[in-house]
């Protein structure tokens, strides 16, 4: 079964920058479940995925505009430190966020006696990007996923 729109796929991934060390890897857990066609994966890597079937194992160069976009400028932002809870702050540090949108990933500028400026950026942003896949399923979606936009059960969304 070829992947395509609407099925869902689990598949095992590591990523780089070319021609460095990975940043990261599934290898040591689960594969990563997504369903195709909905916007859960940058689109270059879902681009890659398809027609794709299980077993098939490929490396895949994704641009840093079809990956996590191109840095922008002005993206900073003055958060106060509470939101940060007790961790301790350092300029260069990648933490998540609680935002009215959902977490997100941002680089830590400077830390102020009360506010923190930090970057809004993905932390991947304006990388271009190398994937190693080694697909290891692909299965029609059920109806509750496609109308959902996720997978459920194994490697998916729980609710």
């Amino acid at each position: 079964m070829k992947i395509e729109k609407d099925r869902v796929v689990r598949f095992h991934y590591t990523v780089s920058e070319p021609g460095q060390d990975p940043v990261e890897s599934s290898k040591e857990r689960e594969p990563l479940a997504i369903l195709v066609g909905h916007g859960n994966i940058i689109p270059g890597l879902e681009k890659a995925l398809e027609g794709r079937e299980a077993g098939d194992s490929f490396g895949a160069d994704v641009p840093a505009a079809d990956a996590y976009g191109e840095r922008r400028d002005g993206l900073t932002q003055r958060v106060p430190k509470k939101h940060f809870g007790a961790q301790r702050l350092a300029p260069g540090m990648q933490v998540v966020l609680q935002t009215n949108f959902g977490p997100r990933a941002v680089t830590i500028e400077k830390v102020g006696m009360t506010v923190v400026d930090v970057d809004l950026n993905h932390p991947m942003a304006g990388k271009d990007l190398h994937f190693d896949i080694e697909v290891v399923e692909v299965r029609e979606a059920t109806p509750e996923e496609i109308e959902h936009g996720h997978v459920h059960g194994d490697g998916g969304h729980h609710h």
